[in-house]
């Protein structure tokens, strides 16, 4: 581990808690004085220095030689690493079962077979309790090499049971594995256009996932086949619009967390997803009690001490996003801006951690709240944050509906000079994306011939544009628009002289008592 990154070594050690810094201390000085152990100086540098750099750090500990320096950076992160794996080991079954593989090991290479096969068939069963069977199958394969070394009194039933048991565990294996593929291309594909845009982009998702997807009867699978393909069936019906099947699976996946509650335990991570697509399933169904129970479930049950700190950036990750998606529902934007400060305090200590995409959704929720309340300038302040964006690969559908949404900001602030250029620029963005359908020219149409609108003609305008927006919501592929932008609430807030939290605060409580549905601003 020569040549280890100063910055990761430095992100490193500034993320460890006060107990995490004791243990290491405790494990490093172990077995000699702190004053022999150059990296463990070297630590409490890099602890107490803000700025760090190698430069300082020889100036100030002329002990370290420039040339010593890259390996004990190396041999620091190592210490730190096995120090914290030593001190979160009992935490995971999974890595207790590692440790068994590994003691085996160690009694396998000194000859004790029979004491490396106890160790293996009890590690063996662990990990079939937590439906590891990846480390299960592993397991199998080191049994197999004892036992054709080692010949036991059993050796014919052993060997037909272990080829037996190697063989249905491949099979499991290879079935997850292919499942994830699956799931991981079609997400790949989401992260950069979205939903499918037209009949052609149907096709293509529909013929690439029934190509893959062989004909299985899910119950016969094992538990982790099972997770892989619902989260395929997810990522397939999330990117066609299929809100229904996308909680149809988004319910089985978590039925099967609470079916099997060690595997909550062992992979919270996962657990969160499923709760998190289970939620994002019910707002775009706008199931909005069966919404709030679920989303009052996630808040209750907030990580704990023993919980990595992905989980907890996770879930942080999930309530925040959908607390805001409660606010879309309910058209209470006021109140939601209430978690613009938290989020993005969450977002600035998370930079390390947290990806492009997840910021630029943050973004454009936020944005979208302060739209909802009628602040454009900070709507705008949060698009041109996504606008603005190096990435640009990522999310090419949120990144055209900023600029859709960023123009309507512009317009409602009276920017008219702003506006001819900003429609062209947006115009040559869209057809570059071959994001310029039908609800996006109309928009842009009518934000470009808005300065030859008289006022006194303004209103008739609005409900033409309402009217052929209306008219196209019909189409299966002019649908998704009004998954990102709720143009339609804002035209009807225009025509009525009204706010646009007002216009979707009473399609919300019009919608509780009848049940018919509206469109709404959402990713």
């Amino acid at each position: 581990m020569s040549n280890v990154n100063s910055d990761g070594l430095i992100k490193l050690i500034q993320s460890l808690t006060k107990s995490e810094k004791r243990s290491f201390k405790l494990y490093a000085t172990r077995n000699s004085s702190s004053d022999e152990l150059k990296f463990l100086q070297l630590f409490d540098f890099i602890e107490k220095t803000e700025n760090y750099s190698d430069e300082l750090a020889i100036q100030k500990l002329p002990q370290l030689k420039k040339s010593q320096l890259s390996n004990i950076k190396a041999h620091l992160y190592k210490q730190v690493l096995t120090s914290l794996r030593l001190q979160y080991l009992s935490r995971r079954s999974d890595s207790e079962i590692r440790e068994s593989i590994d003691y085996a090991q160690i009694l396998y290479q000194k000859g004790f077979y029979l004491q490396a096969l106890r160790l293996l068939d009890k590690a063996k069963l662990n990990a079939r309790k937590i439906h590891a069977d990846i480390l299960t199958l592993s397991i199998v394969q080191f049994e197999k090499v004892i036992e054709s070394q080692y010949i036991t009194r059993s050796i014919d039933s052993r060997a037909d049971e272990l080829t037996s048991e190697s063989t249905e565990l491949e099979n499991r294996v290879s079935g997850a594995i292919h499942y994830s593929n699956i799931a991981l291309q079609l997400y790949s594909l989401y992260l950069k256009v979205g939903f499918v845009r037209n009949e052609k982009d149907h096709v293509f998702v529909k013929d690439f996932f029934y190509s893959k997807l062989p004909k299985v009867i899910p119950n016969r699978l094992s538990v982790e086949e099972r997770l892989h393909l619902y989260n395929a069936h997810i990522r397939y019906n999330h990117m066609i619009q299929d809100f229904v099947m996308c909680y149809k699976y988004a319910k089985l996946w978590v039925d099967l967390f609470e079916t099997y509650p060690v595997l909550a335990d062992q992979n919270k991570e996962l657990y969160l997803k499923g709760m998190h697509n289970l939620l994002l399933a019910l707002f775009n169904l706008r199931s909005y009690h069966r919404y709030v129970a679920v989303l009052t479930d996630l808040e209750q049950n907030p990580p704990n001490d023993r919980d990595s700190e992905n989980v907890v950036l996770l879930y942080k990750q999930y309530v925040f996003t959908n607390q805001i998606n409660r606010f879309y529902l309910e058209g209470n934007f006021q109140d939601g801006l209430k978690l613009v400060s938290p989020i993005l305090e969450f977002v600035a200590s998370s930079q390390e951690k947290l990806d492009v995409h997840r910021s630029l959704v943050f973004y454009y929720k936020i944005a979208c709240l302060y739209f909802g309340n009628g602040d454009n300038r900070k709507a705008i302040y949060y698009l041109n944050l996504i606008i603005q964006m190096k990435e640009q690969s990522i999310r090419e559908d949120i990144q055209s509906f900023a600029r859709i949404l960023n123009l309507i900001a512009h317009f409602e602030l009276g920017n008219d000079d702003l506006l001819e250029y900003q429609v062209k620029s947006v115009y040559r963005y869209l057809s570059k994306m071959g994001d310029l359908q039908g609800v996006q020219k109309a928009i842009l149409d009518f934000i470009r011939n808005l300065s030859r609108v008289n006022p006194s003609d303004l209103k008739r305008a609005f409900k033409q544009l309402l009217h052929k927006l209306t008219k196209l919501s019909q189409s299966n592929y002019e649908k998704r628009p009004f998954l990102y932008l709720d143009i339609i609430s804002w035209l009807e807030c225009k025509i009525s002289d009204r706010t646009v939290q007002d216009v979707i605060r009473e399609k919300f409580e019009r919608e509780i008592k009848t049940g018919k549905k509206n469109y709404f601003p959402g990713v």
